[in-house]
């Protein structure tokens, strides 16, 4: 069979993997974006279904007013004696924490939190006993890969924290997760930090506490080297088993704009690669060490046939699973019905480390047409392309002095600029449109048949390149006003991929 990567595509990074039965299960970072952590599940590692999130309430994770790509780092997913794990990082706070749930599909535990450094955390359980890993530093100064064991009730460390290893020489040593397999301990690593010299590493031993000794080829998985390839920044991969004993990294990469465009605005996305175990125990990964945008694998099952979702619209998508909100929403500013959007807009904007009425979706490809009808009584509301606070191009319609005006403008740092706007006259009322490519958006509103081209704005300035931080480009509906009467209506929304 042959299967394209990403397997998921948009801003869903970090991604851990676990297997209950002919299951398995994923999660992924969600950073300032609520709900927390989104949880997939597939049948056959290529075709992944979201069933929800891990964290669902405020009571569950601190993120009001966190800056853009703070709040929850890279989360681990595992499965024990009937209930399954999520641990994660509140980099805000830098508290580690872990929920539970006996029931994937139902609600999440309160935190219970773990007193280590770092980020990045990891479970292993063996032997009814829990331990507890992450990148940073030990109890007695060494930085690495670091260990102790907990009480899986309480979070109370039971034995100091201890690194456990130190890496291959990479930078930023992260993302430790740990197996058993064939009686030998493997320890799975990212260096080389999220961008383009991205790579995983591992070592084993044949104890929990090693010493563990680094393959001699690390890294075993990376596309540094591959220059104008679109599949660059590969890294932090968890191990899976399938059912038929075949094993496969999943992992994060991004893919660049284009050939000689070294940036990335999707985010960082969820890449497959097989992996194959030799006689000595070692293990390779990929196509001579890199992530290719397809395999052609004879071990998956030929009647697994790939399916892509190309349309989303508000009627066959679900508000709980492919939606999201900036921080914690106020709930009473959204009226969430099945073919229609209401927002109530407050005094807080698309520009503020805060909590604006805002929903949104993730860009999951380059080239596509965004549309929604929007009506308002007062105030702004729109479409966003949000990659944070300072970086964000919007298209909306506003009131202004005598009628309405749609409005084209791109906030690119500190420069905060309206392009062009049209005056409507008293329509308070149009559809808005955005089409998408490797390198621009366009933007152009419609009204009684006549559609109007406002202008152009390159994607590179929403990249992460130019913007920094850890996300993607999120398509958002918003609306704000500076009083209380501002009730934006969205319908006929599309976002069509080619």
């Amino acid at each position: 069979m042959k299967y394209n990567n990403p397997v998921i595509k948009g801003f869903y990074p970090d991604p851990s993997v676990c297997k209950v039965g002919d299951t398995y299960y994923l999660v992924c970072s969600s950073f300032q974006y609520f709900p927390g952590v989104p949880l997939f599940e597939s049948k056959d590692l290529v075709n992944w279904k979201q069933i929800g999130h891990c964290l669902t309430r405020k009571s569950q994770v601190q993120l009001d007013k966190i800056n853009s790509s703070g709040g929850v780092f890279a989360p681990t997913i595992r499965y024990n004696n009937g209930r399954f794990y999520m641990t994660t990082t509140n980099d805000t706070t830098h508290q580690h924490f872990y929920v539970w749930t006996d029931d994937i599909y139902g609600e999440w535990s309160e935190p219970i939190y773990v007193d280590q450094s770092g980020i990045d955390p990891s479970l292993f359980f063996e032997d009814n006993k829990t331990y507890f890993m992450s990148n940073g530093i030990d109890d007695y100064g060494v930085s690495g890969i670091v260990q102790c064991e907990i009480d899986i009730e309480s979070g109370e460390k039971l034995t100091p924290s201890k690194t456990i290893w130190t890496g291959s020489g990479g930078r930023y040593l992260e993302s430790p997760h740990m197996y058993k397999i064939n009686g030998k301990y493997y320890l799975v690593a990212a260096e080389g930090g999220t961008e383009y010299g991205h790579m995983v590493t591992y070592a084993r031993a044949d104890s929990l506490y090693g010493k563990f000794e680094g393959y001699e080829n690390n890294p075993v998985l990376t596309n540094r080297n591959l220059g104008g390839y679109e599949v660059q920044g590969v890294g932090h991969g968890d191990l899976i088993q399938d059912n038929y004993d075949n094993w496969w990294l999943l992992h994060l990469g991004f893919r660049q704009s284009g050939q000689w465009e070294a940036y990335h605005h999707l985010g960082r996305e969820v890449f497959i690669t097989p992996v194959i175990f030799g006689e000595d125990g070692w293990f390779t990964a990929g196509d001579n060490g890199r992530t290719t945008k397809s395999f052609e694998i004879n071990y998956i099952n030929n009647d697994v046939i790939q399916k892509e979702k190309k349309h989303y619209t508000f009627e066959n998508t679900k508000w709980d699973n492919d939606w999201c909100y900036l921080r914690i929403p106020n709930k009473k500013n959204y009226k969430l019905d099945k073919n229609k959007l209401i927002l109530k807009g407050t005094d807080i904007t698309l520009d503020d480390v805060d909590s604006p009425t805002f929903i949104g979706i993730r860009q999951r490809d380059f080239n596509a047409t965004i549309s929604c009808n929007v009506e308002i009584t007062d105030g702004e509301a729109g479409i966003t392309l949000y990659m944070d606070e300072n970086h964000h191009y919007d298209l909306a319609i506003r009131k202004c002095e005598n009628g309405y005006e749609a409005i084209e403008r791109l906030n690119i740092g500190d420069i905060k600029s309206v392009e062009k706007s049209i005056y409507l006259e008293n329509k308070n009322n149009i559809s808005l449109i955005i089409n998408a490519s490797n390198s621009y958006y366009s933007f152009s509103v419609k009204s009684e048949n006549e559609e109007s081209i406002l202008g152009y704005a390159k994607t590179r300035y929403l990249s992460s390149e130019v913007a920094g931080g850890f996300t993607g480009v999120v398509i958002g509906l918003y609306a704000c006003a500076s009083n209380s009467f501002n009730y934006a209506e969205f319908t006929n929304f599309k976002c069509m991929y080619k």
